[in-house]
């Protein structure tokens, strides 16, 4: 049956993370009917769950993927913020045990801590709730045919390969994509892959007791806690029964030392003191000799779609490094820019002004086409500004230098812009169009923009923050030149005023 016969359109998501998830209720709500596929078994499944363990980066989520959740599916953002344990600011931990508290936000924002599985696991039970969404687990692309909108899926439990029709493939499948592979064959697209030095590998801080035995956090848990030591780094975020996920990011050749019991033991009472109490030497070297090493990947992609027929999302299209905690938040935020531009384009679920010229919808083609020409850009702003951030966490938050820049910063942004814009000002005109109009007004930190103000795309905000970080070199080294004359004539005054005094006492 063509799509132009049937009462509603159909969309084929594969890949069931989070990003997919949410695009398939989006298309859901709008009357698509929705078939998902993941070529992994149901993660709620606990043999599933068991294997997740032992790799997952903790997530953050911040005000780009909670306005969203409130585009598409509110409930759902109310449900998460609810479960998530809001971080206030970073914890630094330095090697001699002083901790540094550094806020993220002068008006008291925060980000949240949520476990990536039970995230996703609760985007599923919507999405399988959903009249107009079915699931399939186990099911992998085989191959696909975009001009002639149908594919070849593999049922894994039966080893039977079925033909499924689309109107529209959405790839949210992660980083190494089976659809953005297939789209390869009918786009000259440019694609860049690239694995940095740096691996990661996760650990658990277990809760302590208190003094009723009860479960307890044995640190902050309103902070992110990171212990930079300049070439590597720890991070650590709170879980809701107290415990943290700890997370080593290293350069491989550092990691290939730790090899045995005695040295990983050794390394972390050198660099990591209190982390080591904290997860205790079995705990710590149970983990870090069973679970896996995993590789930290960034890609670039154009263009992220096909005609009408096809578009990729999420990691699919622009894998990230971790270090600015945007790589969820940036792909919840890819499904409402889509989600504005289908309903600024009038693309239905029925009926559509189809080009037979074409052979195409050029509505649901023209969204698509302004997705790929508006988001580009964005895209790789955030990607760079993600490696930037490592070298920030792991080496510049223990820099004077830094902490001058900082505080000169807050100070800046305190004269210029004395009001804060809060997320539930801006959730409503962000259910509507992909950024407000304008530009942003008076002086705003990098991490605010980034984090904090979803109504700033990230290109504006690259931009924004590279003439600001111009400004504050020329303030700075008009400091130092100023504490340099002044330091001159107080030596100045002090030799006079001595001198004077030695003549006098003559």
């Amino acid at each position: 049956m063509s799509s132009i016969q049937r009462p509603s359109r159909k969309a084929v998501v594969v890949g069931a993370g989070p990003v997919g998830c949410l695009a398939a209720l989006a298309l859901a709500k709008r009357g698509w009917h929705v078939d998902l596929y993941e070529g992994r078994p149901d993660m709620r499944l606990p043999s599933s769950k068991a294997a997740a363990q032992q790799r997952s980066i903790n997530l953050a989520i911040s005000h780009r993927g909670i306005a969203a959740l409130e585009a598409i599916e509110p409930a759902a953002a109310q449900r998460f913020l609810q479960s998530a344990i809001p971080m206030r600011g970073r914890m630094i931990h330095k090697q001699t045990g002083d901790l540094d508290s550094q806020l993220y936000d002068r008006d008291g924002q925060c980000i949240h801590s949520i476990d990536r599985a039970l995230f996703n696991e609760a985007l599923l039970d919507d999405a399988a709730g959903s009249p107009n969404i079915r699931v399939f687990f186990n099911h992998k692309v085989v191959a696909t045919d975009f001009d002639n909108k149908s594919m070849v899926i593999r049922d894994v439990g039966s080893d039977k390969e079925l033909s499924v029709d689309f109107d529209l493939c959405i790839g949210a499948d992660g980083s190494y994509s089976i659809i953005r592979r297939q789209l390869m064959r009918v786009v000259r697209m440019n694609y860049q892959q690239e694995y940095i030095r740096d691996e990661y590998v996760e650990l658990k801080m277990p809760a302590g007791r208190d003094h009723s035995g009860e479960p307890t956090f044995l640190l902050d848990p309103n902070h992110l806690h990171i212990w930079p030591r300049h070439s590597f780094m720890l991070i650590a975020l709170p879980n809701k029964d107290k415990t943290f996920t700890c997370t080593l990011f290293a350069p491989t050749a550092e990691l290939d030392r730790l090899c045995t019991p005695d040295i990983v033991v050794t390394w972390f009472q050198s660099y990591f003191p209190d982390a080591f109490r904290a997860i205790g030497a079995k705990t710590l070297v149970e983990d870090f000799m069973r679970n896996p090493r995993s590789p930290l990947i960034h890609t670039k992609t154009k263009p992220y779609h096909y005609r009408d027929r096809a578009i990729l999302l999420g990691d699919a299209a622009h894998s990230m490094v971790p270090f600015y905690g945007q790589g969820l938040n940036c792909g919840l935020e890819d499904v409402r820019i889509l989600s504005t531009l289908l309903d600024e384009e009038g693309v239905t679920s029925t009926l559509p002004i189809y080009d037979y010229q074409n052979n195409h919808d050029r509505r649901l083609s023209d969204a698509l086409q302004r997705y790929t020409d508006t988001r580009h850009e964005d895209l790789i702003a955030i990607s760079d500004l993600a490696m930037d951030n490592y070298v920030e966490m792991r080496h510049s938050v223990t820099q004077l230098s830094y902490l001058f820049r900082k505080t000169l910063d807050n100070l800046l942004y305190s004269l210029t812009s004395p009001l804060m814009v809060s997320l539930d000002s801006l959730a409503p005109i962000l259910a509507k169009v992909p950024y407000p109009p304008g530009q942003p007004k008076g002086w705003l930190p990098l991490y605010t923009m980034v984090t904090f103000r979803p109504d700033i795309n990230y290109a504006a905000v690259k931009k924004k923050a590279a003439r600001q970080a111009a400004i504050l070199t020329w303030l700075s080294w008009i400091g130092v030149a100023v504490l340099g004359v002044a330091g001159a004539w107080i030596m100045w005054l002090a030799r006079k005023m001595f001198v004077d005094y030695v003549q006098d006492s003559k």
